[in-house]
């Protein structure tokens, strides 16, 4: 940019200015694009109760934070969580006063030897976290199941949690 582009004249009198060029407005449009694209990192940055998005899979400080998918339909809540290099037996699920909670702790030691060589590595994490369940669910058929890694957890509803289910019929205008 040079002085002549911001000085509102030239030899012979004002300079007009046409739609494409204005700086200040365009300034202000990128301004506001840089806004709007920072609030969409701060808002998908803390994601999966309050660790960074970018983390969700790196073990830090003896933690881990496994990746949780929720879905639910008309009969059930499903719980899918990834829980890679663990099994059953390292994994505790829980209900309580409408919050599911699942426990795991993930040890591993892997030793090798050879003629000239020895290995040995180590890794290890916990993890807790806890789900608020929106609905009554039936706690007589709540069925858990660990699956190459994954665990899946089934929450039926409650036949008067099902009966509450409202379909809108939506009309056109």
């Amino acid at each position: 940019m040079t002085l002549k582009d911001i000085v509102p004249w030239r030899w012979g009198g004002l300079r007009q200015w046409d739609e494409v060029e204005r700086p200040y407005e365009s300034f202000l449009r990128e301004m506001d694009t840089l806004h709007k694209e920072m609030d969409h990192l701060f808002k998908n940055f803390w994601k999966d109760s309050g660790s960074p998005a970018f983390m969700t899979h790196l073990p830090h400080h003896g933690s881990l934070n496994p990746h949780i998918d929720e879905t639910e339909d008309e009969k059930s809540f499903h719980v899918k969580v990834e829980l890679p290099g663990m099994d059953k037996d390292d994994v505790d699920v829980t209900l309580s006063a409408g919050v599911l909670t699942i426990r795991g702790e993930k040890k591993r030691e892997d030793e090798e030897k050879g003629k000239n060589f020895y290995r040995k590595e180590r890794s290890f994490g916990s993890f807790r976290r806890s789900l608020p369940i929106p609905v009554d669910v039936d706690e007589t058929r709540l069925e858990a199941r660990f699956e190459k890694g994954i665990l899946y957890i089934e929450l039926p509803k409650s036949e008067e949690a099902i009966k509450k289910i409202r379909h809108i019929d939506i009309e056109a205008a």
